[in-house]
């Protein structure tokens, strides 16, 4: 059965981001398995997590309010589908998921929520990074695909020229503690990648004949180029999933997901031929009920 993310938390459906919030820590705490030993406590600790990340997010829970929890899981298989050992049906706006090496394992804590957010709690209001509040801390702007990738950069701290080693997977706001001095992370935006926590998104435009024939399309993904087909009748805005060519989690060995948003390009001039074309297409399409 489908989980109800509004009755894992505990709250309602028109709860606000503070309520949400409130009701995850509470739990968080409650079902945390290094506080709690209980078989069913780091399935149940997981549970509540992937609803806050869904819930405190305004984007997905949109989506999740529209399409329910069939949205955030992964594509199943569609026996005999347009894509039968390579993609799946997917309900809800993720439309084809097409899968590569499949998701790596290693558990995180949801994404967009954050540990040591409730950490204060966990240890009776006694904050262990409470310190960093008190360190030397200075920013530092790197590229896209250099937080994708990792990087080392020279810097400047308190006078002193240091190198510092930037993992894998940061984003804005990512902090690095670095001898007795804390860096705070400024990615600069790419001008085709979009990244929405560890998912990449990015368009693709095809032309409409493309759309409704089908065809074959390469992707760039920050791991490389695709190759993924594109389904006869495709529509626009369809959204393909390309199963874990997206950015490398920071805790544990998974990687996000990449989604290509479809696009379809309307011809603006038309020579006369093709307006007589398109004037049988859409006779014939009356004729036999076509669609």
């Amino acid at each position: 059965m489908a989980k109800d993310y509004y009755s894992t938390l505990g709250v309602s459906k028109t709860a606000t981001a503070d309520e949400i919030k409130k009701a995850y820590r509470k739990l968080a705490l409650e079902y945390h398995p290094d506080r709690n030993k209980g078989k069913e406590s780091e399935a149940k600790f997981k549970e509540v997590t992937t609803a806050y990340e869904v819930l405190s997010d305004q984007q997905k829970r949109q989506t999740y309010d529209q399409f329910g929890e069939a949205a955030f899981q992964q594509g199943g298989s569609s026996a005999g589908g347009p894509f039968a050992g390579g993609f799946g049906g997917q309900s809800g706006p993720f439309t084809y998921t097409y899968t590569t090496n499949g998701n790596a394992g290693g558990f995180d804590f949801g994404g967009g929520s954050d540990p040591f957010d409730i950490f204060e709690q966990f240890f009776g209001g006694g904050n262990p990074f409470a310190r960093a509040q008190r360190r030397p801390t200075y920013a530092l702007s790197i590229t896209f695909m250099e937080a994708i990738n990792g990087t080392t950069k020279k810097v400047n701290l308190g006078g002193k020229a240091q190198t510092i080693k930037i993992p894998q997977g940061v984003d804005s706001g990512s902090r690095i503690r670095f001898g007795e001095s804390e860096v705070i992370i400024e990615v600069e935006p790419h001008k085709r990648f979009r990244r929405q926590g560890y998912d990449i998104v990015t368009e693709e435009e095809i032309s409409f004949p493309s759309a409704a024939l089908g065809m074959e399309l390469e992707v760039e993904t920050v791991q490389g180029d695709v190759k993924i087909k594109i389904p006869q009748g495709t529509q626009p805005e369809t959204l393909i999933r390309l199963r874990g060519k997206g950015v490398k989690m920071l805790r544990g060995s998974g990687h996000g997901d990449h989604y290509v948003r479809i696009k379809i390009t309307i011809p603006k001039n038309l020579t006369g031929h093709q307006k007589e074309l398109l004037k049988e297409f859409e006779e014939g399409k009356k004729k036999s009920g076509w669609f």
